[in-house]
């Protein structure tokens, strides 16, 4: 998806920045979004069909009072682009959910994702796993879920998939929320199309969520319409987004089978699960931002108590290196500044690796202090200096330039207070 979102960010830096806008610019603007799109797996034909809307709305719909050209032209772009992927589905808190999906589409990962996704909402999941097919399909459960003090059931050894959904649904009964984790297969696979079919009708799930891997592109669609065809599939679930060149082709394809996106995979870590909002997807897509979703991974990364506490008192570099093992939870840079209205059109992908670096640097340069050194920094002085580079591995200048990184954070937090802000402005 990275080549889609820098082409479709190139398009609307290309309208923000246009000192003209004619029917010459507008069909050079779609030109632009079909090479995008074409190169990202979206049907040709529903690429024209978007093309035309588009076309047809810019040279004959007149901007709304108060909104340039460009800004008219920009919300059609939008628009359009959210029309291709549908509409948001609202999520109702389900008592059991069956995955299903081809082997290999992340489906395993994709368990554990959605029990964290509800345990973080204080709902206690409860994981079975019937992949009879892989053998290592339990382990790879269990070392995923024990860290995460998530419930699983399983048995190895037997390669009875319906004994072990009914012997885990006695261990489940006080559960507020069942997964099932089946094996994978293919639409052509007949019997374990018919063990899946057997395994939701006992199971009786009231969410039947397909995992597709997005590298597979337009033959997502396919997929899609076999399994619904079979089990009358409730929502999809595409991992790989972040990573797949095919993810715009996949998104496409899976939304013309009118079969709801629930979730999408934004990355390999098990945080990495994120409701699928078409307009948030396009937002960010385009260099608009997703403010909400920011709000939401700081909710589950930032303690809201220790926040308040530091804004409160006086920076420490205990609390500096709080905040940057923060801000690298919440995950790489680059998708957090997509996320912040505008800054991805300003902010490459460079300056953003080099921003990265320089933080975990300084993380590594505040792990060689003693507590009493992070908490008193008035206290470094040349010698403790020469130490805290020697165990870091870094130089005297750059723990330097930690310390003035510091005393500018500092400051910048002491004028805020003297600004007498009433609160935060994003509330955890």
């Amino acid at each position: 998806m990275r080549a889609l979102k820098e082409a479709l960010k190139n398009v609307a830096v290309k309208i923000t920045k246009a000192s003209y806008i004619d029917e010459k610019f507008v069909k050079n603007v779609i030109k632009d979004i079909q090479r995008a799109l074409l190169s990202s797996d979206v049907n040709v034909k529903l690429v024209f069909e978007l093309s035309k809307r588009i076309e047809e709305r810019a040279l004959k719909e007149k901007p709304k009072p108060g909104i340039s050209k460009k800004g008219h032209i920009l919300t059609i772009v939008y628009e359009e682009l959210v029309r291709i992927l549908g509409k948001k589905t609202e999520l109702k808190i389900p008592k059991r959910i069956m995955l299903v999906g081809l082997q290999g589409s992340g489906k395993t990962t994709t368990c554990v994702k959605l029990a964290r996704f509800y345990k973080n909402r204080g709902i206690e999941p409860f994981i079975i796993a019937c992949d009879t097919q892989r053998p290592a399909a339990y382990e790879q459960l269990k070392q995923l879920a024990e860290p995460l003090n998530i419930k699983i059931y399983g048995e190895p050894e037997n390669k009875n998939s319906v004994e072990i959904l009914l012997h885990g649904l006695e261990k489940a009964k006080k559960s507020k929320i069942i997964i099932l984790d089946t094996a994978g297969r293919h639409k052509s696979e007949q019997e374990l199309f018919n063990e899946m079919k057997k395994l939701a009708e006992i199971f009786n799930p009231d969410e039947k969520f397909l995992v597709i891997d997005s590298t597979i592109g337009q033959a997502a669609g396919i997929q899609a319409k076999a399994f619904n065809e079979a089990i009358n599939i409730t929502g999809v679930i595409l991992t790989k987004l972040d990573g797949s060149a095919k993810g715009g082709g996949a998104l496409s394809a899976v939304a013309e089978t009118s079969s709801p996106i629930v979730f999408i995979g934004t990355g390999e870590k098990i945080e990495d699960l994120e409701i699928f909002d078409p307009e948030k997807f396009i937002s960010r897509l385009l260099g608009m931002g997703d403010i909400s979703a920011l709000i939401e991974r700081a909710k589950q990364t930032m303690d809201e108590k220790k926040v308040k506490e530091i804004f409160k008192g006086e920076l420490t570099l205990e609390d500096l290196r709080y905040q940057i093992q923060s801000i690298i939870r919440l995950g790489p840079l680059s998708s957090i500044i997509q996320m912040i209205p505008g800054l991805s059109l300003t902010v490459d992908d460079d300056a953003t690796k080099l921003t990265e670096e320089k933080m975990k640097k300084f993380l590594v340069i505040m792990d060689s202090m003693t507590k009493e050194e992070r908490i008193k920094p008035k206290i470094l002085n040349s010698s403790r200096i020469r130490r805290i580079a020697k165990g870091s591995g870094t130089s005297i200048e750059e723990v330097k330039e930690l310390l003035n990184y510091y005393n500018m954070m500092r400051k910048t937090l002491k004028s805020f207070k003297r600004r007498r802000f009433p609160r935060l402005p994003i509330r955890f």
